[in-house]
C-alpha cells in the first residue's frame, strides 16, 4: 500500500458498525430517487484553475458526474467562481463568492477538490479557497468534520501530480476531513481525457465520486443509529 493511500482498516474502524452503515447506504443509494422521505447527499465539488474548462476542471467534473449519478445533489464552483480574495483573518467582511462558498460547504455532506500541481504544490487559487473554511471553526461540523473529501490532483508529469495529491490530502486531514481510499493524480500528458491512455484515470475519478457519496451515506446513517441508541 502506498503512503498516498489511506489505510483502509483505519477507516473502516472509525465509525460504529460501518458494516451495517455501508450496506444500508448501498441499498438505500439504489432508491434514492423514489424515496422521498430521505434527503439526497449534498456533495460540492470544488476546483479547477483559473483557465475556463482547464485539465483539473475536467476531472472534476467527471467525479462530480460519478458522485450524481451515485445518488448526490451536487453543486460546482470551479474556474473562476473560486476567484476570492486572499483569506484576511483581520475581518469579518468576506465577498459574495466567498460567503457563496462558505455557505455551500457548510451545507455540503462531502466534498471533491481539484487542484492543478503548481510548481510542486496546490496552486494559490484552490489553496485559499480552502483557507476560506477557517470560517467554519464554530460551526456544528467544524471544518470538514465528519465528511469525505474527494481528493484530485492534475499536472503534466507525475512527479508534480503526485506531490500535490499528497499535499491535499494533508489539507484534508487538518480540516477534519476523511480523504476517501481513492485519490487521483492525473497526468495530462498522457492526452485527452477521452483517450485510451486515461481510460484508468477516469475510472479512478468516477471511484472518487462514489466513495465520497457512500461515506455521506455511512456517515449520516451511523449517527441515526447512534441517536436511536442514545434517544
Amino acid at each position: 500500500m502506498s503512503m498516498l493511500d489511506l489505510d483502509l482498516d483505519q477507516f473502516q474502524r472509525s465509525l460504529p458498525e460501518l458494516g451495517v452503515a455501508l450496506r444500508m447506504a448501498e441499498e438505500r443509494q439504489h432508491s434514492l430517487a423514489d424515496d422521498d422521505g430521505e434527503a439526497r447527499p449534498r456533495v460540492l465539488a470544488i476546483g479547477g484553475s483559473t483557465r475556463p474548462g482547464s485539465f483539473a476542471e475536467q476531472t472534476l467534473r467527471i467525479a462530480a458526474d460519478a458522485a450524481a449519478e451515485h445518488g448526490a445533489d451536487v453543486q460546482l464552483l470551479a474556474g473562476r467562481d473560486l476567484l476570492l480574495p486572499i483569506y484576511d483573518t483581520e475581518t469579518s467582511w468576506r465577498s459574495p463568492r466567498a460567503r457563496r462558498l462558505i455557505t455551500r460547504v457548510h451545507e455540503a455532506d462531502g466534498i471533491l477538490v481539484a487542484s492543478p500541481g503548481y510548481h510542486g504544490g496546490l496552486s494559490g487559487m484552490v489553496k485559499n479557497a480552502l483557507d476560506y473554511l477557517e470560517d467554519l471553526r464554530d460551526d456544528d461540523r467544524p471544518y470538514l468534520h465528519r465528511r469525505a473529501m474527494g481528493c484530485i490532483a492534475v499536472a503534466y508529469g507525475w512527479q508534480a501530480a503526485v506531490t500535490t495529491l499528497q499535499q491535499l490530502r494533508q489539507v484534508g486531514h487538518a480540516l477534519r476531513a476523511w480523504p476517501t481510499p481513492q485519490g487521483c493524480a492525473a497526468n495530462a500528458a498522457l492526452g485527452a481525457l477521452g483517450d485510451p491512455d486515461q481510460q484508468g484515470t477516469v475510472g479512478q475519478l468516477r471511484l472518487i465520486g462514489q466513495q465520497v457519496v457512500e461515506f455521506a451515506m455511512m456517515s449520516r446513517h451511523a449517527q441515526q443509529d447512534g441517536s436511536a441508541r442514545n434517544g
